[in-house]
């Protein structure tokens, strides 16, 4: 090896060494000790009772496994996180795609600004904005008496919106907006114009210059948005925890109940890997199905 290989392999060591570091040491020694203590049992007063035990053999075994396999209550929280996970992305790619467009499409002067206001609620506490969600939907602030003021006047019973699915989704949506609208932004402030000034002069209208130009070269944007806000909202606990009822635990909450309440950290690590497990399989999928989409359709073809 030369002495100039040598120099750029000690480069590329320094520049990948230290992420590669913190990747091991951060995520894969942790995942490693999740997954051995999910074959351990509970302590008699929670956490995880000795590795060897009294006869020194080790004490291993599948039984919270089975315990997520033969209770389906679990596989019931696990689907109704995924419903709100799948909710909370198709309502933010609704929104957050034309909010993206109108950034992208604006006077460069104005960018800055826009995308400012898209991440000025990244700058106050996570938890200081879900309780702020407490007063816009309370049972005395003014969003809370115009829907039952509305509802009375066709005769329907009031509704609490605190303490409900719909708070939960509310919340969701609104915290994991800007992670759909900064990728879109992204791609779309990319596309050439000149793509849709040749579809207009071809005779396309507006709505077939979007789905055969401007959607399809958007996908890549769409699919990165789509992983940033559904991998956290399926794992999220924070919000049913603080603005659902009592119908609206998901999967987040289950294992944090495990790990903090009822301290069985055996059976709480193995549904966290099983989120874990779901949350690559759905990338991976979404994955396969963005290079799928953007080869099978390109702009312009039918």
């Amino acid at each position: 090896m030369t002495p100039r290989e040598r120099a750029a392999r000690a480069g590329r060591w320094l520049v990948s060494g230290p992420p590669l570091v913190y990747l091991v040491l951060f995520f894969a020694v942790p995942a490693l000790i999740m997954v051995l203590a999910s074959f351990r049992t509970p302590g008699e007063f929670g956490g995880l009772a000795p590795l060897v035990d009294e006869s020194g053999r080790l004490d291993l075994n599948i039984e919270s496994y089975v315990r997520l396999i033969t209770e389906p209550v679990y596989a019931q929280v696990f689907v109704k996180s995924v419903g709100y996970a799948a909710s909370t992305t198709l309502i933010c790619l609704a929104l957050a795609y034309p909010l993206a467009a109108l950034v992208a499409q604006s006077p460069k002067r104005h960018r800055n600004l826009l995308l400012l206001l898209v991440i000025l609620p990244f700058w106050s506490n996570f938890l200081i904005r879900i309780y702020a969600w407490m007063i816009i939907l309370g049972p005395q602030a003014a969003l809370a008496r115009t829907v039952n003021a509305v509802l009375a006047w066709f005769g329907a019973d009031p509704v609490a919106l605190l303490f409900s699915s719909f708070a939960v989704l509310v919340c969701l949506v609104y915290v994991h907006l800007p992670f759909m609208v900064l990728p879109l932004y992204a791609n779309l402030e990319k596309h050439d114009p000149a793509l849709l000034d040749a579809a207009r002069d071809l005779g396309a209208n507006a709505w077939q210059r979007f789905w055969r130009i401007t959607f399809p070269l958007s996908l890549p944007g769409v699919y990165a948005g789509a992983a940033l806000v559904f991998i956290p909202a399926l794992g999220i606990f924070a919000i049913p925890d603080i603005l659902g009822g009592p119908d609206d635990s998901l999967i987040g909450n289950v294992i944090k109940q495990q790990f903090l309440e009822t301290r069985d950290w055996p059976f709480g690590s193995v549904l966290s890997i099983m989120l874990t497990i779901a949350a690559l399989v759905l990338a991976g999928l979404a994955a396969w199905v963005g290079r799928a989409g953007i080869s099978g359709q390109r702009p312009g073809r039918a």
